[in-house]
C-alpha cells in the first residue's frame, strides 16, 4: 500500500480499547474470556456513541518488551481482535506494544483489521523499555508476503500501516526536527498515516507540532494520537485529519478504566460541531 490513502473518513474519531494484562504479562489476573468481554463491551460502547474506528491495544502488559512479543500474547490479542470484529461494524486497527510491528500485521491480516499503529517505524529511539529501533523494512515486506507478494495466494488485504512520528513516552536518540521525522517516515519509511502525540499517554498534542508535520507530509492522514478533549477536539480536527482518544472517555478520565458511555457520546458531540 503506497501513497495516500482514505482508509477512514476525514475528521475520524478513533477510539481505544485498551486491554486488561494479558495471560503472561506481569499484571496478569483475569482470565482470557473475561478480557474478551471487557474488550468487546468498550467496542459496543464506542460504536453506539458515534465513533467512526477502533484500535485494540495490549495496554496493561507494562512494563513492555522493546521488540518482540511472546507467543502467547500474539495469540490472545488475535482472538480478542477477532471478538471484537465480530462486536462492531467499526475499522479496527492493532497496536501491539510497544513495538511488535510484524505481530500487529500477523494479527491484523489473519483477522482482516483495516490497520496497524506502529510507535517506532523509523530511526532510533530511548524509551523506559531500553533503545527501540524501527523495523520498516521488516514490516513492509512481511505486510507484502502475507498479501502474496511472492506470488502466493494473500491471506486478506493489507492492512494500512499508521506510524508515530517522535512518539510519546520516547525521545529520538538523535536530535532530528519533527518535520524531517515526519517526512522520513512517510516517503522513506513508507507509512501510510502519520501519529502526532503528545509527551505521553493523554497528554496534550502540541498544535505546532501537528502544522510542522502537515507542511512535510501533506499527502498523508495525519492523527492526534494523546490528549483530545471534548474541549480541544474541535480545533484539533481543524489540523488533523483524526484523533484517536482514550483516556479522556474513560470512566473517571482514567487510562486502564472501562469507557464512560456518556464522556464517549460527549466527545463525539464536540468534535462534530
Amino acid at each position: 500500500m503506497n501513497g495516500p490513502i482514505r482508509l477512514l473518513p476525514n475528521r475520524a474519531i478513533i477510539g481505544m480499547v485498551h486491554l486488561a494484562p494479558l495471560p503472561g504479562s506481569p499484571a496478569a489476573q483475569r482470565p482470557l474470556s473475561r478480557i474478551i468481554q471487557a474488550a468487546c463491551e468498550d467496542a459496543r460502547l464506542l460504536a453506539d456513541a458515534g465513533f467512526d474506528a477502533l484500535i485494540v491495544e495490549n495496554f496493561g502488559d507494562a512494563p513492555f518488551r522493546a521488540a518482540t512479543v511472546d507467543p502467547h500474547t500474539v495469540a490472545a490479542m488475535t482472538m480478542v481482535v477477532r471478538a471484537v470484529m465480530a462486536a462492531v461494524s467499526l475499522p479496527v486497527g492493532v497496536n501491539v506494544l510497544r513495538n511488535d510491528a510484524l505481530a500487529a500485521v500477523a494479527i491484523a491480516t489473519v483477522c482482516g483489521a483495516a490497520f496497524v499503529r506502529v510507535n517506532v517505524h523509523t530511526g532510533v529511539y530511548a524509551a523506559d523499555q531500553g533503545l527501540i529501533e524501527g523495523r520498516a523494512d521488516d514490516t513492509l515486506r512481511y505486510r507484502r508476503r502475507l498479501a502474496g507478494g511472492a506470488g502466493t495466494d494473500p491471506i486478506a488485504p493489507m492492512p494500512a500501516v499508521f506510524a508515530d512520528v517522535h512518539v510519546k513516552h520516547a525521545m529520538p536518540l538523535a536530535a532530528q526536527p519533527i518535520a524531517q521525522a515526519a517526512a522520513e517516515t512517510a516517503y522513506r519509511g513508507r507509512a501510510d498515516g502519520l501519529i502526532v502525540s503528545g509527551v505521553a499517554t493523554g497528554k496534550p498534542t502540541d498544535p505546532t507540532d501537528l502544522a510542522a508535520v502537515r507542511a512535510a507530509v501533506p499527502d498523508r492522514p495525519i492523527y492526534v494520537g494523546s490528549g483530545a478533549t471534548p474541549e480541544t477536539v474541535a480545533e484539533l480536527l481543524v489540523a488533523a485529519d483524526g484523533v484517536i482518544v482514550g483516556t479522556a472517555i474513560k470512566q473517571g478520565g482514567v487510562t486502564t478504566a472501562p469507557v464512560d458511555s456518556a464522556r464517549a457520546a460527549a466527545l463525539v458531540k464536540a468534535a462534530r460541531r
